[in-house]
């Protein structure tokens, strides 16, 4: 591991009282995430800005694939001591850069870190490693030869549950085990009203292999009666659009047995 690295992260609203925030982060070994926190000391530029414009002192953050915590510490920050973060991270390596990093940034009071994954059930599964992605590891097999580890898999609504009634936002990216994520966090997002936010990647063909569906995940999102809406990467906007719209694209996607294409979609008000 190298850094720490400092975050250039702008836009971060006044409430943030530890603007400089950092991170410890992979060698070489990690061509993505890590690289491009190096190089740029940013990493999906309009999901950042959608944290910290959403997030207030005193939210519950939920973050499904943390990786090695660069969008905890920024949600930590945001909510500070009187908010609460409950990340979960598989990937050994990972999950240990992720702990550091909430200790580097003096943020553990209020951040929970979990070394496993979130699923529909508790209990024990393979997590298949990316050689060179350390963000593109997942919970299904893929015939391409990757190592599998042993890994925990938690329910969330029973882990996050004990300690809170409600979350405020909730990322999940967690290269398609979204679904399952979703269902075992659905009675606690159930219980968290109209102000509740997601942030989720939706990729067909991960979620196919993963045993579900797009279309059965946006399905499942549709329990919490909130709007959709596109994260438009090139307008920094959120674009709506409409449950049968999603649905529709998922099965164009589909369509194509190959096809790997995915976007990232934003449930809740965007004000």
């Amino acid at each position: 591991m190298v850094g720490p690295w400092a975050l250039d992260i702008p836009g971060l609203p006044a409430h943030v009282e530890q603007p400089g925030l950092r991170l410890q982060v992979h060698a070489d070994t990690d061509l993505y995430i890590s690289t491009a926190i190096r190089e740029q000391g940013l990493w999906e530029p309009f999901e950042t800005q959608l944290l910290t414009q959403m997030l207030r002192p005193g939210d519950v953050f939920v973050d499904a694939g943390a990786n090695i915590g660069y969008f905890t510490v920024i949600a930590a920050a945001a909510v500070g001591p009187t908010g609460a973060v409950y990340a979960f991270e598989p990937e050994p390596r990972n999950s240990a850069l992720l702990q550091k990093n909430v200790e580097l940034n003096e943020l553990s009071d209020w951040t929970h870190v979990y070394g496993a994954a979130l699923g529909a059930q508790a209990g024990l599964a393979s997590l298949y490693l990316h050689p060179d992605n350390l963000g593109d590891h997942q919970l299904h097999p893929d015939h391409d030869g990757r190592v599998a580890v042993d890994v925990q898999v938690m329910r969330g609504s029973e882990v996050i549950g004990e300690a809170q009634q409600r979350v405020d936002f909730v990322k999940v990216d967690t290269q398609g085990s979204e679904q399952l994520v979703i269902e075992g966090l659905m009675p606690l997002l159930l219980h968290s009203g109209a102000g509740l936010r997601l942030l989720l990647e939706l990729t067909p063909y991960s979620l196919r292999k993963a045993g579900t569906t797009g279309a059965q995940l946006i399905a499942c999102l549709q329990q919490l009666a909130l709007p959709f809406n596109i994260v438009d990467h090139l307008e920094h906007a959120l674009v709506p659009v409409s449950a049968d719209e999603l649905v529709q694209w998922c099965n164009n996607v589909d369509a194509e047995v190959e096809d790997q294409g995915f976007m990232n979609i934003f449930v809740g008000s965007p004000v």
